[in-house]
């Protein structure tokens, strides 16, 4: 059976999804299922156009005859006294009849089901929605936005707004309630609430956001405020039963509280129980250094990190950079400056060319793959909620670009690429993100690499329009922790980044070991 043309594009469309899932977590393969859903609508607008025609047609046949029917009931005998009357009223309702039943029962959905259908088996999945809702928190609490900015959609250097509704609004908080996260859930319900308030029409009833709005709070301890959105939602139902029994719970909660402060209260009246000055002092301001890596991290991405003294900046230099005179870049040095000092990072500027990024972006898209990082435990590849992007692996010899840009890498750092991992190319999704993480095997991990047989990552060379190196590893061989990093969440935008991580093997000669531990 030979497939119409329409369908042999659409299932070579769909041979490149068919691979995947986990679509929120790559932009980049997100744009295919644009071109999936404008597909689908052009297929609705032609089932659409196929129903118009048939009411077009019944419309047409029900006018006629209703004009027909009502002059002949005027006066019947004398209508049916006309023999050509009787004889077509006998072929209407035994044929013609019968026909028009089959116009208005003819099913001309068959195109649009049957591509639906096909389509649909390639959907993003409940996890990709689930994920791509997280993520949306994860910004939320990142870049500290309030849920009013993320429902306008009034983010920083957006081209494309795009407003929430009180559903969207309302699915957030329920995915978030889903995960007993009740300080999201709120966020959210409230928003919803208040586009409700507002006079938004929706599907969803302020009754139910009210339901879960009071319970969240009350998990979050604020029982005076869970009350007041309970009296709210009994105004609107008085007989919701769930209400009637909290409203009866939250305001025995909030006397056993009151009876519970005045006996604190009287107690510290009592002779020698007076609180003392040294009490009331207010808390000490937490060091830097005790701050949890998790909000220094948020910190960092809001750009609140630590900034370096002047002192230390003046010692930060630019220059061109031939890598002791290889032939490829004496007469075209590289541009070269220093981005920090400890640990040490330099910049390549202009050091991959658009025509470069986007034949990497077309080789990698096909393979693009749920980034997975390396378990301490067994050693092996897994995913993780921490690294949300998906990347695929380039080999040299599989285009000649690839090839170029690894004897590049080598020609500037002078690092053998023989024994270095494959090009990799990763794109971030929605919210995409990578937590603090070292690029190096800890003491704890020894069999972190042990599969490649190359030993450790010495050293990270890392393209993102411009690239950056460092090392990972003392020249000793020891670890320098000092490199730790993070991909921050992708607020707006598409992030592509593409990275060489270059072992020890190979290197003996060209980056000799050093004598100390930190050398």
């Amino acid at each position: 059976m030979e497939l119409p043309f329409w369908c042999l594009l659409l299932l070579s469309c769909l041979q490149s999804l068919s691979a995947h899932n986990d679509f929120f977590t790559s932009t980049g393969q997100m744009t295919d299922l644009l071109y999936t859903e404008k597909d689908l609508v052009t297929s609705l607008k032609d089932y659409i156009r196929a129903e118009e025609n048939k009411l077009e047609r019944v419309k047409r046949w029900a006018e006629k005859l209703d004009s027909l029917s009502a002059a002949a009931t005027q006066d019947p005998e004398g209508f049916l006294g006309h023999p050509v009357n009787a004889f077509k009223l006998m072929k209407r309702l035994n044929t013609e009849w019968g026909d028009l039943e089959s116009l208005v029962l003819s099913d001309t959905t068959d195109g649009f089901i049957s591509n639906l259908t096909i389509q649909r088996q390639y959907f993003p999945t409940d996890e990709d929605q689930t994920g791509a809702a997280k993520a949306l928190l994860r910004l939320q609490d990142t870049y500290r936005l309030d849920a009013n900015t993320i429902s306008t959609g009034d983010l920083p250097g957006v081209k494309h707004k795009s407003l929430m509704t009180v559903d969207d609004c309302y699915e957030l908080g329920k995915i978030a309630y889903s995960d007993v996260d009740y300080y999201h859930t709120e966020l959210w319900m409230a928003q919803a609430l208040k586009q409700l308030d507002q006079g938004e029409e929706s599907t969803i009833d302020k009754v139910t956001v009210l339901d879960y709005l009071s319970y969240s709070i009350y998990q979050q301890g604020e029982i005076e405020r869970a009350l007041e959105y309970t009296k709210r939602l009994l105004e609107l139902d008085p007989e919701h039963q769930r209400a009637k029994g909290n409203l009866k719970y939250f305001e025995f909660q909030l006397e056993k509280q009151k009876n519970a402060a005045e006996d604190v209260s009287h107690k510290q009246k009592e002779p020698g129980k007076k609180e003392t000055a040294e009490k009331r002092k207010k808390p000490k301001k937490v060091s830097n250094h005790l701050i949890p890596e998790r909000k220094k991290y948020e910190m960092l991405c809001r750009g609140e990190g630590n900034r370096m003294t002047p002192r230390r900046w003046s010692r930060l230099f630019c220059r061109y950079h031939d890598n002791n005179h290889n032939p490829m870049y004496v007469l075209a040095p590289a541009k070269q400056q220093d981005e920090w000092d400890r640990p040490y990072i330099v910049r390549y500027l202009d050091i991959i060319s658009d025509k470069e990024i986007e034949r990497v972006k077309q080789l990698a898209k096909p393979r693009l793959r749920r980034a997975t990082v390396h378990d301490p435990q067994t050693g092996k590849l897994t995913t993780a909620h921490y690294r949300v992007s998906k990347s695929a692996w380039l080999t040299a010899y599989e285009d000649p670009m690839i090839d170029k840009i690894n004897q590049r890498i080598e020609d500037l750092t002078g690092l053998e690429m023989d024994t270095a991992e494959e090009l990799q190319v990763a794109n971030y999704g929605v919210g995409g993100q990578y937590e603090p993480h070292f690029d190096f095997g800890r003491k704890d991990e020894p069999d972190a690499f042990k599969e490649l047989g190359t030993g450790n990552r010495i050293a990270t060379w890392l393209f993102y329009g411009t690239a950056v190196f460092w090392y990972n590893l003392f020249a000793s061989g020891e670890g320098d922790y000092s490199t730790r990093h993070a991909a921050c969440p992708v607020l707006v935008g598409n992030k592509w980044v593409s990275n060489k991580w270059i072992h020890e093997r190979g290197q003996e000669w060209r980056r000799p070991c050093g004598l100390s531990e930190s050398e």
